[in-house]
């Protein structure tokens, strides 16, 4: 049996004779394993950020919502409140509006909330405070609103003017007091406020009492700890369900109820499946071109054979065996993968670093895909060179000496 050190030597001498060929099918696999750590990597990125997402806008939420006008009301909101499990609960309710400052007038969302809307939503203040229940006509400004759309940046003592019409067309307008001013922010996927930088929070009491109605668009709700909110939503969807006569066996059917429930559960349950199926399909675009990567080794492989028959055949009749001229061969082409593997996995890892910095991903490189990179440079390496290193290993001795 040979020894490993002498077919290492052997194999290396080998390539190493033949420095270009070994180094555009070491290419390959470069080019292979580093697309599939820079797919890994990224797949791993997109789901960091659906999650930096969900939690971006608050712990543990429950948001009950319905398209129906005149659906939730005072009554709702108690059956929330008295929930086990629920630490706090917002109505909020969205109108089209009007702030006008300094003479300038602004097309804006009112948005009316109550003091438990803050800590539910995760909501940052750059000046000032958020509301709270016993607040009247204060106002909460969106960033951009505040410091860029009118002609003087807004503070929170200033006086602001806000105005929107009731459903017979009368324009209704009173005159609040900012008492904060949000932090800059930006889209997020879950909430249903979209950027808060063009939003008037007031307390949903004031803007229900200026529009005469008395109803709310939808409940956010928030569980006391993580560990049970899908319980506590499921509660909240029972009651929900009895207090509109719907009957238990249809609490499921979503079509059967005037409204829509969901959590933070939920949203992590489905960004997370997004994101694996974001991943799943790099991943399969990354393994074609590792495959690509396999064929042109073995391929190599093949014609290094047919070079070689005649030190095939000299080798044999020395006394190598066909295992120790497999062994050889087949080392070959381990070599040549795993180098490329490394390659592939340093280049990799820097590519991931550099797109996800780019594209504003938190940087995730699971070190795992080094062993990974590794572990399938050696596969590939013995996939690719196992055909190319039996045949020769199944030559005739005197047939490869007669090789021209």
């Amino acid at each position: 049996m040979i020894q490993f050190v002498q077919a290492a030597r052997i194999a290396s001498g080998s390539i190493r004779s033949s420095k270009l060929r070994s180094a555009l099918t070491t290419l390959g696999i470069v080019i292979g394993i580093a697309a599939v750590i820079i797919n890994a990597s990224l797949g791993a990125s997109f789901n960091q950020f659906f999650t930096d997402e969900v939690t971006s806008v608050g712990s543990n939420f429950i948001i009950a919502y319905s398209d129906q006008p005149n659906l939730f009301y005072g009554s709702e909101l108690e059956i929330i409140e008295n929930t086990p499990g629920i630490s706090g609960v917002s109505p909020r309710k969205i109108i089209p509006g009007e702030i006008s400052f300094l003479s300038d007038t602004k097309s804006v969302s009112i948005v009316g909330v109550n003091g438990d809307f803050q800590e539910i939503q995760g909501i940052k203040m750059e000046e000032g405070s958020f509301l709270i229940d016993k607040d009247i006509y204060s106002a909460v400004l969106g960033y951009d609103l505040a410091k860029e759309e009118f002609g003087r940046s807004i503070s929170h003592r200033s006086n602001v003017d806000i105005a929107f019409r009731q459903e017979d067309g009368t324009l209704v307008s009173k005159s609040f007091k900012v008492k904060g001013i949000l932090e800059d922010s930006k889209e997020t996927i879950v909430g249903g406020d979209g950027s808060t930088d063009m939003i008037v929070y007031i307390p949903i009491s004031t803007l229900n009492e200026m529009t005469g109605e008395q109803d709310y668009g939808a409940f956010f709700a928030m569980a006391e700890n993580s560990e049970n909110i899908r319980d506590v939503s499921d509660e909240v969807d029972r009651r929900l369900a009895r207090n509109f006569g719907i009957p238990e066996r249809d609490i499921d059917d979503e079509d059967a109820k005037p409204y829509t429930i969901f959590n933070q559960v939920d949203v992590l349950e489905e960004t997370a499946a997004l994101g694996d199926a974001l991943s799943s399909f790099l991943l399969v675009l990354a393994l074609v071109s590792l495959f690509v990567g396999s064929i042109g080794i073995m391929n190599i492989m093949l014609v290094t054979v047919t070079e070689r028959t005649r030190e095939i055949g000299i080798m044999k009749s020395v006394g190598y065996s066909s295992s120790n001229i497999q062994s050889l061969f087949l080392l070959e082409s381990v070599m040549v993968s795993v180098f490329g593997g490394l390659m592939g996995t340093a280049i990799g890892g820097l590519g991931a670093y550099i797109l996800e910095t780019v594209l504003k991903l938190p940087p995730v490189f699971p070190f795992k895909l080094i062993e990974i990179g590794i572990l399938v440079s050696v596969i590939v390496g013995v996939g690719a060179g196992m055909y190319p290193a039996r045949k020769a290993a199944s030559m005739n001795p005197v047939d490869a000496l007669r090789y021209e």
